[in-house]
């Protein structure tokens, strides 16, 4: 298929306005009659019935609806009565206004996967990210409000938790017991059709499609369209195998395939997420290819390429700080496996990687000059550390920021900015920043309101460099710099 035909599509396409990441999810059956017999787990080599899948999951599915404020932009105008009385009057000619455009709230819905009885739910990170409010509806009908624990947009996986008891969690199963080939149903509200159950085959594992920075996909032929993101990839006993996430598709809508972030994934980004508040990546330091696609690169350039094996990841880059270096791995060796587990594709090698913390040991298994070699190697994050990396509150930083107003920007001569309400001992004000200060521009992004400068930190704290660097003006019209640090003196000097 023609990559530039093919549209993938986030499964988050709003149902009302606009709203960047909607995703749905499907709940429950009805339940059944108390004089109907409970349907019993399928054995193999009998007939697959899906029943007991269904109406194990659909419980622990739930509606998810957000909504968010709409940007308001400034728009000009002009006053026709203005006009009339500075022509009549000989006053000029007529002056420029902004006014501020009212735009109605933007709303979606989506689906969560209830994982405890006391209201942790795991969905997309594109379904809640621009959530000011989240409603969440149970398979029982009650609603409870949600908030944001965590959100990984790496993954597209988020957190979020209801204050609720004696919830239904699903059963969770790790995704590499999942073979191609096996029954699964999808749970999700596709078209705010609630509570729809879709049944397919796991078509293949470790897809990569581009569309986050870390995946390995699930794919699968069950039928899922817009609305079903977040919702429950479930195996044939009514376990938790993956969270729904997209579909490839040239009309927008389902044409066969489906794509499922693992359960291998999803468990340890949760566990970051409500530990720590961000996601503790751990990264080998190469970067890669599938040895298939590498050889076939080769062969189209007339070469012929014979590396001892067929199958693994192909190490095109070496990080100069990274695990891989310091355990001796080069550019041109193929990784085919770590920790024992056989890696074929580069999919594969970073499901492996997601299940780790910076700091852990793995056994790489690569070909060199044709034969295997092994080697023993200690995982970092991406400032080269291995030490966990703890989420910033801004607010921790030491000041009160607000977006300036219309007359500020007139008075100023500034199109946007952040004026430093008040200050406080934090990281800001050991950089010199002090009350009064407008901060416009941090890490070459715009600062047009507080959720921008909250933004600029996280990225910036899971950077390599953890730094912000800081534009500002004095209220006199001054240029100012600032240089902050977000990691500390202690993790700097353990960095290799």
């Amino acid at each position: 298929m023609n990559k530039k035909n093919v549209a993938i599509l986030v499964l988050s396409t709003l149902l009302s306005s606009g709203l960047t990441a909607v995703a749905v999810k499907a709940t429950s059956s009805a339940t059944a009659p108390e004089t109907a017999t409970a349907p019993t787990a399928p054995s193999a080599g009998q007939p697959i019935d899906l029943t007991y899948a269904a109406e194990q999951a659909t419980n622990s599915v739930v509606y998810i609806k957000v909504s968010a404020s709409s940007k308001q932009p400034n728009v000009q105008f002009f006053d026709p009565f203005e006009d009339f009385f500075e022509d009549f009057f000989g006053r000029g000619q007529r002056q420029r206004r902004q006014q501020q455009q009212q735009a109605p709230k933007r709303s979606g819905a989506g689906s969560g996967v209830i994982l405890s009885k006391d209201g942790y739910i795991v969905t997309n990170n594109h379904v809640v990210q621009d959530a000011d409010e989240i409603l969440v509806k149970l398979n029982d009908n009650r609603e409870f409000k949600g908030r944001i624990i965590g959100l990984d947009k790496n993954t597209d996986l988020a957190v979020i938790k209801i204050e609720a008891d004696d919830l239904t969690p699903i059963p969770v199963t790790s995704s590499d017991n999942l073979k191609v080939g096996e029954w699964v149903l999808a749970i999700g509200n596709p078209y705010g059709l609630t509570s729809t159950v879709t049944a397919g085959i796991v078509s293949a594992k470790a897809r990569m499609s581009g569309a986050n920075p870390v995946e390995s996909f699930i794919q699968t032929d069950a039928a899922i369209n817009p609305g079903n993101s977040g919702g429950a990839l479930v195996n044939a006993r009514g376990e938790l195998v993956g969270i729904n996430a997209m579909l490839i598709s040239q009309t927008g809508s389902y044409s066969g395939y489906g794509f499922a972030i693992p359960t291998t994934i999803m468990t340890k980004v949760v566990e970051d997420l409500k530990q720590f508040g961000t996601v503790q990546r751990a990264l080998l330091g190469v970067t890669g290819q599938d040895l298939s696609a590498h050889i076939d690169m080769e062969k189209e350039k007339g070469k012929e390429v014979d590396l001892g094996t067929l199958s693994g990841v192909y190490v095109t880059e070496v990080a100069s700080d990274g695990a891989a270096e310091a355990g001796g791995l080069q550019k041109g060796d193929v990784i085919t496996a770590i920790d024992g587990k056989p890696i074929e594709k580069f999919g594969q090698l970073q499901e492996v990687l997601a299940i780790h913390r910076p700091g852990d040991k793995v056994k790489v298994t690569y070909f060199r000059n044709k034969k295997s070699h092994n080697t023993t190697l200690t995982l970092r994050n991406i400032q080269g550390t291995t030490t966990n990396i703890e989420s910033i509150d801004t607010e921790s930083m030491g000041a009160a920021l607000r977006s300036l107003t219309d007359t500020e920007k007139r008075e100023l001569g500034l199109r946007h900015g952040l004026l430093v309400s008040s200050i406080r001992s934090g990281k800001l004000m050991d950089a010199g920043i002090s009350k009064g200060i407008i901060i416009t521009q941090v890490n070459d992004r715009t600062m047009n309101s507080v959720t921008d400068f909250e933004e600029a930190v996280k990225e910036a704290n899971m950077s390599q460099d953890r730094v912000l660097w800081i534009r500002a003006k004095t209220q006199s019209g001054l240029n100012r710099s600032y240089t902050v640090e977000l990691g500390d003196t202690k993790e700097n000097k353990k960095k290799k």
